[in-house]
């Protein structure tokens, strides 16, 4: 327990440091990550299923060659693809965003820096500091945050592309 509370409050320290900004970061990383592990939950236990179930209704079709069952096999892949699609666009969306919110940061930081230096003057050096670590630490923290997604997300969309392609596949055009 004791370490839990160490650990926050050296978050709350970095947070101090960083500014409020600091918040939508982690609120950004939060939901992405939220939505891979959705993601990579569907895939691995419900996606199979819902795969095999697809492949057993066409197998069981008496019909597989005639204009009507590709219009049924093409809806059914259709709707397997937007089920494997979703939240990939949102997902990407939020990586991308992460160094923009970080950038907000760094303007953010360094209009206190220019305040205080308009207040202060630039005899200052240690109110100063408290400013530019403010303009520095959101963006390191975007970054990171943005790094540790870029990664995840693309194995993702490459599991979401194959499975659609096994999909195809699976499903025999005659």
């Amino acid at each position: 327990m004791l370490f839990l509370i160490e650990l926050w409050e050296s978050v709350r320290s970095f947070i101090a440091t960083g500014g409020n900004v600091l918040y939508v970061v982690a609120f950004a990383l939060l939901l992405m990550w939220v939505m891979m592990i959705e993601r990579y939950w569907f895939l691995s236990r419900i996606y199979p299923a819902m795969k095999d179930d697809i492949v057993n209704r066409w197998d069981a079709r008496q019909d597989t060659t005639s204009w009507y069952a590709h219009r049924i096999r093409d809806t059914w892949i259709s709707e397997a693809t937007e089920l494997l699609e979703q939240r990939m666009l949102t997902i990407r969306t939020l990586v991308a965003m992460c160094p923009l919110i970080g950038l907000l940061g760094t303007v953010t930081g360094m209009i206190g820096v220019f305040e205080t230096m308009a207040q202060q003057g630039t005899g200052n050096p240690r109110l100063m500091a408290a400013g530019i670590s403010m303009a520095t630490i959101p963006t390191m923290a975007g970054m990171v945050a943005a790094l540790s997604g870029v990664f995840f997300s693309t194995r993702l969309d490459a599991k979401v592309k194959l499975a659609k392609a096994k999909l195809i596949d699976s499903l025999p055009h005659h």
